[in-house]
């Protein structure tokens, strides 16, 4: 699609909180947070002439490399948030962008992103083959007080989960969903501290992609504050997520 005539640099955009993206506290869960950010994200791209539809004449896609989440506090069932992006860097194959979460005019959620352009014919990243010059950049203006960290994976971890990959964790990149690799490890953290909204903040590392019936196992390792989960495919890390709680007071 050609470049939309109300494209601009910088996007905000509303979204209705449902009841289906809820947990049972009544909040919006980590997960469609994420889902939330990354549909902001991709109405960027589809206005500004570089979405996945575009891209996949070139047999190319936007895929997700690095997530960091800050949250104040999480948006509740039938809120109205708007969300606001911006590019903060695109060049060549790789790109970072910025998202905050907003709730009446209060931010709640900064995001920090980093993309690839993927070939999903070669399974492999690429020099982006669209014009993005269009793009603004903004690489002073960050959504998050903190920048991307490595996460350490050399802690003693135990394995808690194994698990087959199966065709409702794929998207239409066909591999597992990022969000996905985020849902089944939640799944295993401490659910009073998800429910009581103590994870003040999360960073994802994506490092390889899973496939259909693909065998991994979950590991973890936990202390006071944080908590590192790892998935493996063979002894080989694919994704590591670091969940960072909130202090006691």
């Amino acid at each position: 699609m050609p470049i939309a005539s109300n494209f601009t640099s910088i996007l905000s955009k509303d979204w209705e909180i449902n009841f289906t993206q809820c947990a049972p506290n009544g909040y919006l869960k980590y997960t469609e947070l994420c889902n939330v950010l990354q549909m902001t994200a991709a109405a960027h791209s589809e206005i500004g002439g570089i979405s996945f539809s575009d891209m996949q004449e070139f047999h190319q896609a936007w895929v997700l490399s690095r997530m960091r989440v800050e949250i104040t506090k999480l948006p509740k069932w039938r809120d109205v948030v708007t969300v606001k992006t911006w590019i903060n860097s695109l060049e060549n194959s790789r790109s970072v962008r910025a998202l905050e979460m907003y709730v009446n005019g209060e931010k709640i959620v900064g995001s920090e992103t980093f993309w690839a352009v993927f070939n999903t014919q070669l399974r492999r990243p690429e020099a982006l083959a669209l014009p993005y010059e269009h793009f603004e950049l903004f690489p002073e203006e960050k959504a998050t007080q903190e920048s991307f960290s490595k996460i350490n994976l050399n802690l003693n971890k135990e394995k808690v989960f194994e698990k087959t990959v199966r065709l409702s964790d794929l998207d239409i990149v066909n591999h597992v969903n990022n969000v996905k690799y985020l849902e089944w490890c939640l799944d295993l953290a401490d659910d009073t501290k998800i429910l009581n909204q103590q994870l003040a903040s999360f960073e994802m590392n994506f490092m390889k992609e899973l496939s259909l019936n693909d065998q991994v196992s979950i590991h973890e390792n936990s202390e006071s504050n944080t908590s590192i989960f790892s998935i493996d495919k063979e002894n080989k890390s694919c994704f590591a997520l670091q969940l960072n709680w909130k202090k006691p007071i």
